[in-house]
């Protein structure tokens, strides 16, 4: 089982898209606490269940993993909440956007145009995210992490 956990490979440049999906994270995290409308408000207004738990929740895995990631510990779990917490975004405050209506309850944000090309171009960093936090879900955390030493040290 632990070779799973810390598999990664010894791969230099991975380091660079720790760095980018961890801080992304982390500073996503923290400001959902900081600031509420990028917390509580937010999650309310999208039509989530019980804001104040679910951003402050949110918040705490992306503000953990995120750190998780940076220091390249356990990658590939850690990735695995922010993972859902991107397809939940996806769905929660895109997909009203390409359909033009509310959905399942989830709110409409008033735009100029709705359909796939503004789905798209407001998905963009939520796309960027999961597609990196999938691609360390498969590599690892690279030669530059924490899970390559443990490997390393314990001939995994």
């Amino acid at each position: 089982m632990s070779t799973i956990i810390y598999q990664t490979d010894n791969d230099h440049t991975t380091i660079l898209i720790r760095i980018l999906v961890g801080s992304v994270f982390l500073f996503e995290g923290i400001q959902k606490y900081i600031y509420p409308f990028r917390g509580v408000e937010r999650f309310e207004s999208i039509g989530l269940p019980f804001p104040e738990f679910t951003a402050l929740f949110t918040g705490g895995f992306e503000i953990v993993c995120g750190l998780m990631i940076l220091a390249g510990f356990l990658t590939r779990v850690s990735v695995i909440p922010l993972i859902i917490i991107m397809l939940t975004a996806l769905f929660t405050t895109k997909l009203p956007i390409l359909l033009g209506t509310e959905f399942w309850g989830f709110a409409l944000r008033d735009l100029k145009h709705y359909g796939f090309l503004s789905m798209i171009h407001e998905a963009r960093t939520d796309l960027a995210m999961l597609i990196c936090s999938s691609f360390l879900f498969i590599k690892g955390g690279g030669y530059w992490s924490v899970d390559y030493q443990i490997r390393k040290k314990n001939n995994i």
